[in-house]
């Protein structure tokens, strides 16, 4: 989830010439120089280039060099700096949110579903090969580790908030909480896929997702079996 760069980024707005600044950039059609900020901010020129570099080392920016004049060759001058919106995208919630992760698989599962798959197995499906997915990322920076351990590593990057008791990974976050309290049945499903496809790409075929809902708790709990 990368907290602390998401938040370093977000943070670095709460400066308000910054925040002007990045406002009036990501609002121009194009590329914005240097001199063409501070004139139309009013602002000195010193201090705007301190804060566009400062908004591009945060990935809130990028750089590009262009002429403006548009001659080439000896004479043309140098090329200028110019700023645009960064390509990375920032989102910080507290307690983690991944509604973006259901648009996912509600995403998958209505494609599975319009290729003739019936839309209950489509749903799981999708849940499943999402979740096996990022199972597969983590297993690679795993190495020995216990199931359990294994398992809340991977689900810790995915804002469960998990936590070993005993035998099973309980987990003190949903991350479709919003969403699962209007459609309780569909997402507390699609999560328990989710977090089996998790324990399937591990390789954890020991440990199994429950339905088991709890006050202030993820309705999902990954349990050891025999």
């Amino acid at each position: 989830m990368e907290l602390g760069a998401q938040a370093a980024g977000i943070g670095a707005l709460a400066d308000a010439t910054r925040r002007a600044l990045y406002e009036y950039v990501v609002a121009q059609p194009e590329p914005v120089g240097r001199e063409q900020a501070a004139a139309a901010l009013e602002l000195a020129q010193h201090n705007v280039n301190f804060h566009l570099d400062r908004l591009v080392a945060e990935g809130l920016l990028e750089v590009e060099y262009r002429r403006l004049s548009g001659r080439t060759g000896p004479g043309a001058g140098r090329p200028s700096k110019l700023y645009r919106r960064g390509q990375r995208e920032f989102d910080v919630s507290l307690p983690p949110r991944r509604y973006d992760l259901v648009g996912d698989i509600l995403a998958a599962a209505v494609a599975r579903a319009g290729s003739g798959a019936p839309l209950s197995r489509a749903l799981t499906e999708a849940a499943r090969a999402e979740g096996r997915e990022v199972g597969l990322q983590a297993a690679e920076g795993t190495g020995a580790a216990l199931p359990l351990d294994a398992m809340s590593r991977a689900l810790t990057s995915q804002g469960y908030e998990p936590r070993v008791e005993d035998d099973a990974v309980v987990l003190g976050n949903c991350p479709f909480d919003a969403l699962a309290r209007k459609h309780t049945e569909l997402v507390c499903g699609l999560n328990r896929d989710f977090v089996q496809g998790v324990a399937d790409g591990l390789g954890c075929s020991g440990l199994t997702a429950c339905l088991e809902p709890a006050p202030d708790r993820c309705c999902v709990t990954a349990r050891a079996t025999t």
